[in-house]
């Protein structure tokens, strides 16, 4: 799924209006009647309170076209005007006339200067926000901030149309309390880049798109700088296998890795490789992983580094697929050299994690080094060694854009919403869940991606393949053993689970019996 910048949602209104032929009330219409049809489906004519907070822009006029088609359905509505500014927009003051044509109680004009005590909001009450939209560029002044914090105290359902107002879409916020903490989202056409980041996440604890009708062609062919993936996404990228097909097809997977203490990592990124597909995984490590290595896994070929406790001296008799490099490999003196010695000559593609992207940080002129559509899976920590600190989640995406073109290389910003970043794009993943903030976790999506690339996945597909899987393998996994308990080696069990999940159809909803069924049964 597209994410759309706030530029080209204004102009996809813009185009929208002049290709279909109509105004731009009409589609403020069309948005405000699509929240208006969420809500009504869900509350089927409840009576509770519904406090309509409509700001003087087009978000406000979205606001009271969806207050007015709720009065109109005889919902308990009571809608009030953010007036703090003389500047209201044209289509907010058509949308204004059409609700006092409906009703006797005209909308609560709010002077930005109103006790609070005159707002009684109760905690079953719902609450709308729609006072600020897309457009905002400045903080809220202190009166609406005071007004977004009795929203929040009133501990009311609170639903933000579009996006929570005082929430930016392309920086972050300087005071969380200057932006409405929203219960749900409803937001027009893609969701917002703001939605998937940490520090801006938080405003919204759920979302939902709402179509309302851009012009078809404007959004399939305006390419966006960031796209969210889902099974609808990574579907196409699947390979299905030919019934003759035999081991040789599906590459060889070397996981180079390991220290003494640490070989469990090497165990599993080669599990997860052998899970995820690959015909072949051989494992190199010092000779102190050797034999819990063969008796653990079977199917994974050894071999042994000359030193005991750590990789000295890389010499490779074989040539694999794919390389998976850096799991519990430690950064002693010896293993730092032959990293380098083996780099000047590698022509392997290449997949980095842990130490090896240490190693890389320690010595940044071998990044020269590595293949093109090398793939380095770094987390919080190891990002910040290698492109530096930054000052915001808007920051960090820039310096590792930059990166990635600089050096021609894929990187996965590791977190609950993993991105892989490669050119100029950003793709966000939407699988995984906090129970994978656990030991050995990474280990396995390095094996996963190792296996994928082996399998002739393109480096970049296999990365954004490999991220949904181990997401959702964790996910699956999930539901028997909870958060606390979920381990690495869970996730490896059910990545099968994770591939047949793929295609799944959506259950449907189970129609009741008629009457008379119900008395045969």
């Amino acid at each position: 799924m597209k994410l759309f910048s706030k530029e080209q949602i204004y102009e996809g209104d813009k185009l929208t209006t002049e290709r279909q032929k109509i105004a731009s009330t009409d589609l403020m219409e069309r948005a405000g009647t699509q929240i208006f049809n969420w809500m009504h489906m869900r509350m089927q004519g409840a009576q509770v309170p519904i406090h309509v907070f409509c700001g003087i822009g087009n978000n406000g006029g979205d606001g009271l076209v969806l207050a007015r088609h709720l009065i109109t359905h005889g919902y308990n509505v009571i809608t009030y005007i953010v007036n703090c500014s003389d500047k209201r927009s044209k289509d907010f003051l058509i949308n204004y006339d059409r609700i006092k044509n409906v009703t006797k109680k005209w909308p609560e004009m709010l002077a930005c200067k109103t006790d609070f005590n005159d707002i009684v909001i109760g905690v079953d009450d719902i609450i709308v926000d729609a006072v600020f939209g897309i457009g905002l560029n400045r903080p809220p002044n202190e009166w609406v901030q005071q007004l977004f914090q009795k929203f929040k105290a009133s501990k009311a359902f609170t639903l933000a149309i579009d996006v929570p107002s005082g929430l930016y879409t392309d920086r972050v916020v300087e005071d969380e309390n200057a932006v409405v903490h929203a219960n749900y989202t409803l937001s027009f056409q893609s969701p917002k880049l703001v939605f998937f980041l940490p520090e801006t996440a938080k405003y919204t604890v759920q979302w939902e798109v709402l179509d309302i009708g851009i012009d078809r062609d404007y959004l399939k062919e305006t390419e966006t700088e960031a796209e969210l993936i889902s099974k609808h996404e990574v579907l196409p990228l699947y390979k299905s296998r030919d019934k003759f097909a035999h081991k040789g097809d599906f590459g060889h997977v070397l996981i180079l890795g390991g220290s003494y203490g640490k070989i469990g990592a090497v165990n599993l990124a080669s599990r997860a490789a052998l899970s995820s597909g690959a015909g072949l995984v051989t494992a190199y490590t010092p000779k102190c992983g050797y034999h819990s290595l063969q008796a653990s896994i079977p199917e994974v070929m050894v071999i042994t580094d000359e030193n005991e406790t750590h990789i000295s001296n890389i010499k490779l008799n074989k040539e694999p697929t794919v390389i998976g490099v850096g799991v519990g490999l430690g950064t002693a003196t010896e293993t730092a050299t032959t990293f380098e010695t083996f780099l000047k000559q590698n022509k392997t593609p290449l997949v980095i994690d842990a130490d090896g992207l240490n190693l890389l940080s320690e010595n940044k002129g071998l990044l020269k080094l590595l293949p093109e559509e090398t793939i380095l899976t770094p987390h919080p920590k190891e990002l910040e060694r290698l492109v530096g600190k930054w000052s915001d989640d808007f920051e960090k995406l820039k310096k590792v854009k930059a990166f990635s073109k600089k050096y021609k290389l894929i990187v996965l910003i590791k977190g609950a919403h993993s991105i892989t970043v490669f050119k100029d794009k950003y793709y966000i993943n939407t699988t995984g869940n906090p129970g994978m903030a656990t030991a050995g976790s990474g280990d396995v999506l390095t094996g996963i991606i190792s296996g994928l690339v082996a399998q002739t996945y393109e480096p970049l597909s296999a990365t954004i393949f490999g991220v949904y899987l181990h997401g959702k393998a964790a996910d699956i996994a999930l539901e028997d053993y909870g958060y606390q308990s979920l381990i690495a080696s869970h996730m490896i069990e059910a990545i099968g689970d994770a591939y047949i999940d793929l295609f799944k159809q959506p259950e449907q909803p189970q129609q009741e019996a008629e009457p008379n069924q119900q008395e045969q049964q």
